[in-house]
């Protein structure tokens, strides 16, 4: 049984910090936008007079990073040759992205809105694998540079983890659909030429099949973004919208009709692990700066790193992050082998344990860092405050532990290993 990583992706490893070195860095000190990660960084990027949206500077620099990244071969990573990506794998992704949040806050990886330098694109990766041909000629390419873009509308106000009950409708009239609903925590409209709408098509509530996805331009009449969220964490895009009589034509049918959870189902096993991933990373950036503040910091005469209520706790911290990181190189190798959905319960385990694991580590190390760890010239709390969304979106813990249980009492099975 062999424990090292793929010598290839040791050496991508140093080619990334390599170019943050020499192309990230340089353009996050210039213009004063380290403002977007030192104290200010919360002011700096939101627009409030603008209902707390995120800044325009902020993501015109976040566009520079990845416009950058991608001129220098690394922002399509997880996508093949064909589109001009590396081939990536999920151990791949997985090591990449707790390498970078590792790192801390920066312009090479910032989760608050999921950018980084090597792309999880999830919008570019379900259009490959759903898109039409029609679809995929028109999309692929400016989703890829960030030319266009698609938000999820799939979470309703009455209705957040159960997708099967959701209200919004979509009948037929002719060669077009009619749709009409209401839909909400629509993260990233405000600057997107498309929502993904998700709609009962057919069937009753609580059916997984009869809902179908659409492709809704956001200026079609009828489509209403109603009012931004705002959050524990700013700035904000995530709104709620409404649709009264939208009509789309039949080709903004997005995969198969009638079956559009299967569109999200089928990436959420691998945006999962890779959040796992980075709550990881981030969650072991807290104990590295509190074991180095712990040293240096001497009240009363002596290192607070003497002191076992220092220690013991930063002891659990390190020893579940050695666990879990082994956890998730296992899960991420045996998707890759076996196919995404063949441990579906370890990917669950990795994502909910590791996003409870990031608050923990962030609240110990605001413990240990004293006023100082609570204020925001330290980054713990805003680590706090992203990765506590995680422990909520995509499937609460509960949810997950909900799936976890499933697997083990036989409720649910995995899905066949690859070619079986």
């Amino acid at each position: 049984m062999d424990f090292n990583l793929p010598s290839e992706l040791v050496d991508y490893l140093s080619e990334l910090d390599a170019f943050i070195e020499a192309e990230i860095i340089p353009l996050e000190q210039v213009d004063d936008n380290i403002r977007f990660f030192d104290h200010r960084r919360e002011d700096a990027r939101t627009d409030w007079d603008r209902g707390g949206l995120p800044n325009h500077g902020w993501e015109a620099l976040l566009a520079e990073a990845r416009r950058r990244a991608d001129a220098a071969g690394h922002y399509r990573y997880p996508l093949s040759e064909e589109y001009g990506g590396r081939n990536g794998t999920n151990l791949g992704m997985a090591v990449i992205r707790e390498h970078f949040a590792r790192k801390g806050l920066g312009l090479h990886n910032d989760l608050q809105n999921e950018h980084s330098i090597v792309g999880n694109n999830v919008g570019l990766l379900l259009m490959i694998e759903y898109g039409s041909e029609k679809q995929k000629a028109e999309w692929i390419e400016p989703l890829a540079t960030g030319q266009r873009s698609f938000a999820f509308g799939i979470t309703e106000p009455d209705h957040g983890s159960d997708a099967t009950h959701m209200e919004t409708t979509a009948r037929r009239n002719g060669s077009s659909w009619i749709i009409d609903g209401t839909k909400t925590w629509n993260t990233g409209v405000h600057t997107a030429t498309h929502d993904l709408i998700f709609a009962r098509t057919s069937g009753e509530a609580g059916d997984g099949r009869g809902i179908t996805a659409f492709l809704v331009p956001t200026d079609a009449a009828g489509f209403v973004v109603e009012e931004y969220l705002w959050t524990f964490n700013m700035p904000t895009d995530h709104a709620r919208i409404s649709m009264t009589g939208v009509e789309v034509a039949d080709d903004a049918v997005f995969g198969e009709e009638g079956r559009g959870l299967a569109v999200v189902q089928h990436f959420f096993n691998e945006n999962r692990i890779r959040q796992a991933a980075s709550s990881l990373g981030a969650a072991e950036f807290c104990i590295d700066r509190s074991i180095a503040f712990a040293k240096q910091r001497a009240p009363f005469g002596k290192a607070l790193s003497q002191n076992q209520a220092i220690q013991f706790p930063v002891v659990e911290l390190a020893t579940q992050c050695e666990m879990l990181r082994a956890l998730i190189h296992k899960t991420a190798w045996e998707m890759d082998t076996n196919g995404a959905f063949s441990v579906s319960d370890k990917v669950s385990m990795c994502n909910y344990w590791a996003n409870r694991l990031c608050c923990e580590a962030a609240d110990r190390a605001m413990q240990i860092h004293g006023g100082m760890g609570y204020s925001r010239h330290e980054p713990f709390e805003h680590i706090y405050r992203h990765h506590r969304r995680y422990r909520i979106t995509e499937g609460t813990e509960e949810i997950q532990m909900r799936r976890v249980a499933g697997y083990l009492f036989g409720f649910m099975k995995q899905a066949a290993p690859k070619g079986v």
